[in-house]
C-alpha cells in the first residue's frame, strides 16, 4: 500500500486531483491553490448536504470543469467513475461503500412498505378494487408514501429529534382532517372530498422539503436544491412509470398466452404497489445522482419553454379572436390551473440552472415573455371565475380555483416585474431566486386551508 492509499481518501483524492493540475500548468495556467480553495469549498457544502466525502469530490471536480479547463479535463478523463456514481457509490478501492450499501437497503425496504402498506386496508375490509372504497384510498393515497419520503431524508440528513417531532405532527393532523369529516357511503366523491384528495399531496410536500432541506430550509439554496430535485423525481418517477407499463404489457401478454387472465394482479397488486414504491426508488436515484451528471429538468426546460410561450400567446389571440369565455368547470379548471403552474415550474428550473453572475441573454426574453402571456391569461380565468362566482353564488370549486388564481397571480406578476427590472439592469438575480423560493409555502398553507377548511365551510359537499 502506498502512503497516498494510507491516507484520508479524500485527501489522496484532491491530492491526484492537485498533482493532475501541476502536470497539466505548462498547457493551462492556473493558481492551483485558488482552485484547491474553491473544491475544498464545494466539497464541505455538499458533505453538509449529506452526501458522502467520495460523492462530494466526484460532483465538486464535474462542478469545477464549468470554471477551469484542467478540471474540465480532469472531469472528462474520470467521466467512468462519475457515471458509475449514479448507481452505486465506489469509493476509493472501487468498490461499493457501506453506506452505499446501507442507503441503497433502507430505500428499498421503505419501498416495499409502501407497497405494503397500500394493501393494509383490505385487512379491515376495504378493497382497491371495489368502488365503494375507491374514495379512501384517493384521500389517504399520499399517506402511503410521503410520510416514508419524509422518514429516510430525515434519517439521511440526521434531522434533530425535535425536527422530526413536529414533522410527525403535521403528518398525523393531515390523517385526521383527510379522514374526520362525514363522506358519503359511494363510488364517487363529493366536492370537498376531491379537494382534499388533490390538495393534501401539496400540503405535505411542504414536509418532505423540510426534511429533504436538512436544516437550510430557511435558506435559499435549501429551497432551490428542494426544487430541483422534485423535478427530477418527475422524470425519474415518469420514466420508471414507461418501463412499469412495459411490464405490465408484457405479463398481461404472456399469461393470456396460456390463457390465464393476469389482469386482477396488475389491478391489484403490480399497479397501487408500483405506484407507491417508485417514489421512494426514483427519491433515492435522484439523491444517488445529484449533480454527477447534467440534470434532465432544466434541459427540458430549454426545449419546452419557447413552445409554451406560443402556444399559450395562440390561445389569447384565439380568446379575442371568437370571443368566447372559459368554461371554469372543475376538470377545466384544474388542467388550466396546472398549464399555470407548469409555466412557473419552467420558470424555477431556469432559474435552478443559471448563472447568477451572467448578463440577460436571448432566453431571458422568452422567458418574461412567457411570464407575461401567463400572467394575462392568469387573468382572463380570474375574470370569468369571478363572473360565475357573482352570477351563481359560491361552490367549493369556485373558491379553491380563486383561491390558486389569486397565488398564481401574485406569483407571476411580481416575477415579471422582477425580470423586467433585471433586464432593464436595476434588479439582481439573485432577487427573483429569492422571491420564487421563498413564494413556495404559500402553495402549500393555500392547500392546507382547502383540506381543513373547506370541508365544513361548505357543508362536506
Amino acid at each position: 500500500m502506498t502512503v497516498t492509499e494510507s491516507r484520508d481518501p479524500l485527501e489522496a483524492q484532491i491530492e491526484q486531483w492537485r498533482a493532475y493540475l501541476r502536470r497539466r500548468q505548462a498547457v493551462h495556467p492556473v493558481d492551483v491553490e485558488e482552485l484547491e480553495d474553491h473544491l475544498r469549498g464545494q466539497v464541505a457544502a455538499l458533505v453538509a448536504a449529506g452526501l458522502s466525502p467520495d460523492e462530494a469530490f466526484l460532483i465538486a471536480v464535474k462542478r469545477m470543469g464549468a470554471l477551469d479547463a484542467i478540471s474540465n479535463e480532469f472531469a472528462r478523463e474520470h467521466s467512468e467513475r462519475l457515471w458509475k456514481q449514479l448507481v452505486v457509490a465506489p469509493d476509493i478501492s472501487g468498490e461499493p461503500s457501506s453506506k452505499a450499501r446501507s442507503e441503497m437497503l433502507v430505500v428499498f425496504t421503505l419501498a416495499l412498505i409502501a407497497a405494503v402498506a397500500v394493501k393494509l386496508p383490505t385487512l379491515f375490509g376495504l378493497d382497491f378494487s371495489e368502488g365503494e372504497d375507491l374514495p379512501f384510498y384517493i384521500r389517504n393515497f399520499s399517506f402511503f408514501v410521503l410520510p416514508l419520503l419524509t422518514g429516510y431524508f430525515v434519517w439521511k440528513r440526521g434531522l434533530s429529534r425535535r425536527t422530526w417531532g413536529w414533522l410527525a405532527l403535521a403528518f398525523a393532523a393531515a390523517v385526521l382532517f383527510a379522514n374526520v369529516y362525514p363522506s358519503e357511503e359511494s363510488s364517487t366523491l363529493s366536492d370537498t372530498e376531491a379537494l382534499t384528495a388533490l390538495h393534501l399531496p401539496i400540503a405535505l410536500w411542504l414536509a418532505v422539503g423540510i426534511a429533504y432541506a436538512g436544516g437550510r430550509w430557511g435558506q435559499t439554496a435549501g429551497r432551490m436544491d428542494f426544487v430541483r430535485f422534485s423535478g427530477e423525481l418527475f422524470i425519474y418517477y415518469v420514466l420508471i412509470g414507461l418501463g412499469g407499463g412495459v411490464l405490465i404489457a408484457f405479463t398481461i401478454g404472456m399469461f393470456a398466452a396460456i390463457g390465464v387472465d393476469a389482469e386482477w394482479v396488475v389491478q391489484d397488486w403490480l399497479l397501487p404497489c408500483g405506484m407507491l414504491g417508485a417514489v421512494m426508488v426514483g427519491s433515492w436515484l435522484v439523491e444517488a445522482k445529484q449533480g454527477v451528471i447534467e440534470n434532465m429538468a432544466p434541459v427540458l426546460t430549454r426545449l419546452f419553454t419557447a413552445p409554451f410561450a406560443v402556444t399559450i400567446l395562440v390561445f389569447l389571440a384565439t380568446l379575442v379572436w371568437t370571443g368566447r369565455a372559459i368554461d371554469i368547470e372543475r376538470d377545466v379548471l384544474i388542467a388550466f390551473d396546472l398549464l399555470l403552474l407548469l409555466v412557473l415550474g419552467l420558470l424555477l428550473y431556469s432559474i435552478s440552472a443559471r448563472d447568477p453572475e451572467a448578463p440577460p441573454g436571448a432566453f431571458d426574453l422568452v422567458l418574461v415573455l412567457l411570464l407575461i402571456s401567463a400572467l394575462i391569461a392568469d387573468m382572463v380565468a380570474l375574470a370569468n371565475i369571478a363572473a360565475r362566482i357573482s352570477e351563481f353564488g359560491f361552490t367549493p370549486n369556485r373558491v379553491a380555483a380563486l383561491g390558486e388564481n389569486v397565488i398564481l397571480l401574485v406569483n407571476l406578476g411580481w416575477s415579471a416585474a422582477l425580470y423586467l427590472r433585471f433586464l432593464r439592469g436595476t434588479n439582481s438575480f439573485s432577487r427573483i431566486e429569492r422571491w420564487q423560493t421563498g413564494y413556495l409555502p404559500v402553495y402549500s398553507i393555500w392547500a392546507a386551508i382547502v383540506v381543513i377548511a373547506f370541508p365544513p365551510l361548505f357543508g362536506y359537499g
